[in-house]
């Protein structure tokens, strides 16, 4: 395990079980586009934030799917949230 700074990044690494978790909780009731996430990086704050570098794929036929980066917040108490989906 890599030594990480305080409110600093980790670097990119595999989905645990426990992320896919907060992934598909902050995603819930998002439509129009499917987000798979690869691989994250996180960042300890009053809580955690999560960057899942993603594959996004629209719901409709003949869709191209691209890379985006999600960005989740966990609280220390209450649901995770998105702060915001980049395009990549």
């Amino acid at each position: 395990m890599s030594e990480q700074l305080v409110g600093g990044w980790t670097s990119f690494g595999p989905v645990t079980p426990e992320e896919q978790v907060i992934f598909k909780t902050a995603l819930a009731g998002l439509v129009g586009v499917d987000y798979v996430p690869e691989s994250v990086s996180t960042q300890v704050v009053a809580g955690t934030n999560y960057r899942f570098l993603s594959k996004a794929t629209p719901v409709y036929p003949g869709a191209q799917s691209y890379q985006a980066l999600v960005t989740i917040f966990q609280p220390l108490s209450g649901q995770p949230h998105v702060t915001s989906i980049t395009k990549l």
